[in-house]
């Protein structure tokens, strides 16, 4: 067994008693990495110095009798559009190949407030867009549970090293289901928690009315602690929602009964595989011995989802995009004609394609003559869908579905077909637009491949979110399976 399948509490307790150091923890990160990043490709930069050193100057601390912080000594990957100080940042794309950024984001900040060690950073679809980690300007993430299909996007690589056992947990931004969808791929747990409640300042914007940071980690457990450490206010963001933060862990009671779950019928419908279905209908079984009820509901504006989701997201990203001129960040063009030129010949070789495709369709949306057609309905249609989960939540505790339709799909199937690829997060991406939080938990497998389970809650209600997960996961042994490498 790894040191990394060891529950967070079972580490803390071995780091307490002088039967582990920080420094073996990083040593195991380390050698892990050594042996399979080859194919896994999940790393862009690493920080063995730097983690070295920090992992020293925590064992001096345990050697002291220092307190320890709520993720003490634990090995981390970040993904590369969070801001890590002296740490390369790319976002995967050429444009920031040389950006060292000289600040750490709020979440880094609270990392190393918890006393974690930061490994490395993770790579991603470039500016996190993307539904399979091939958007990537340097090199697609494999999927550890076979290399020949992908771990999904944006926050592929987050997922991949957790589940691949490089680290022991990891951050990724989910904007229209990037850490929930990947999570489902590689068989782990990912939480997109409600948008506001993690602060998003040190987070590259791609679509700043949807982007939110959360946890990837192999068990509900070891995601509720991390929330708790990077949960809360903070001024550096004017997003951030000042609400109290409960003790998360403290939820995870395993009792579920006469809770009442709501399963969306256009979830289970059409484009569903069926094995993903039988999964998510034994889930619920599960539910039902536990003691909870459920019913099929129905969510009637998520057929407009997709196309409402990609004009907003399109549209913000063209706008926050517009920083990225050759001028004042990342590579510059060389011998350009004047300003205009220098702007033109470095967004060309700066971007890849499906950044371009995305700023194309943004900027067209927001366009004179197109913003009411466009960007304007879309957020009408977005309003629409936020009624559709507050209707339902009046009645229910939870919403219940698949975190995909599918499992995970082979490198190359559809990257030449961005219109099936962006509907793989169908089930994800009205829960973004509505802004509520979610969890994807494993719950079984197809042809060897991992199938998520997603638990959507209220806004702000994070803690029954975890504890309807908890309590699934006691009681089966699909979070316990591990790929084998």
């Amino acid at each position: 067994m790894s040191l990394f399948d060891l529950r967070l509490q079972d580490v803390h307790n071995k780091l307490s008693h002088k039967e582990l150091s920080v420094t073996e923890l990083v040593d195991e990160s380390f050698a892990r990495i050594k042996r399979t990043e080859a194919s896994i490709q999940a790393f862009l930069t690493l920080n063995e110095e730097g983690a070295r050193q920090h992992a020293a100057e925590l064992d001096k601390q345990l050697q002291a009798g220092v307190e320890r912080g709520l993720l003490f000594g634990l090995p981390a990957g970040i993904k590369d559009n969070i801001v890590t100080e002296g740490l390369r940042t790319t976002c995967a794309s050429q444009f920031l190949d040389n950006y060292n950024p000289i600040y750490d984001g709020t979440v880094v900040s609270k990392l190393k407030s918890a006393q974690s060690v930061t490994i490395g950073k993770l790579n991603m679809d470039e500016f996190a867009m993307g539904g399979s980690n091939e958007n990537s300007s340097y090199y697609p993430t494999r999927n550890p549970w076979n290399t020949e299909y992908v771990p999904g996007g944006s926050s592929g690589a987050s997922a991949a090293s957790v589940a691949a056992g490089q680290v022991y947990f990891s951050l990724g931004s989910d904007t229209g289901g990037s850490i929930r969808q990947p999570a489902a791929y590689c068989g782990i747990v990912g939480l997109k928690p409600t948008y506001g409640l993690v602060s998003r300042f040190g987070l590259v914007a791609f679509a700043s009315s949807l982007d939110q940071i959360g946890p990837l980690t192999k068990n509900v457990e070891d995601s509720a602690f991390v929330l708790q450490a990077i949960a809360g206010y903070d001024a550096k963001d004017s997003t951030s929602a000042n609400v109290s933060i409960p003790d998360y862990s403290s939820a995870l009671t395993g009792d579920v009964k006469g809770l009442r779950i709501a399963v969306p019928k256009e979830y289970l419908g059409e484009g569903v595989d069926p094995k993903v279905k039988e999964a998510v209908l034994n889930a619920l079984k599960v539910y039902e011995s536990l003691g909870a009820t459920w019913e099929e509901v129905s969510l009637p504006h998520t057929e407009y989802a997709i196309a409402a989701y990609y004009l907003l997201a399109s549209s913000e990203a063209s706008s926050n995009l517009a920083r990225f001129d050759g001028v004042r960040y990342g590579v510059r063009a060389d011998n350009p004609a004047n300003l205009i030129d220098l702007y033109r010949k470095s967004r060309s070789e700066g971007f890849g394609p499906e950044v371009k495709r995305r700023i194309m369709l943004g900027t067209y949306a927001l366009s004179s003559g197109y913003y009411d057609a466009y960007y304007l309905k879309a957020q009408k249609v977005r309003t629409l869908i936020k009624q559709d989960f507050d209707q339902v939540f009046e009645k229910y505790d939870v919403i219940i579905g698949p975190t995909a339709p599918t499992a995970a799909f082979k490198l190359g199937e559809q990257v030449g077909d961005p219109l099936t690829m962006y509907l793989n997060d169908i089930c994800t991406i009205p829960v973004s637009l509505a802004g509520v939080p979610a969890i994807s938990i494993p719950c079984g497998q197809a042809d060897g491949l991992p199938i998520g389970l997603q638990i959507i809650g209220k806004a702000f209600d994070e803690s029954t979110v975890l504890r309807t997960a908890h309590a699934f996961e006691q009681n089966t042994e699909f979070h316990k399976l591990r790929p084998q490498l």
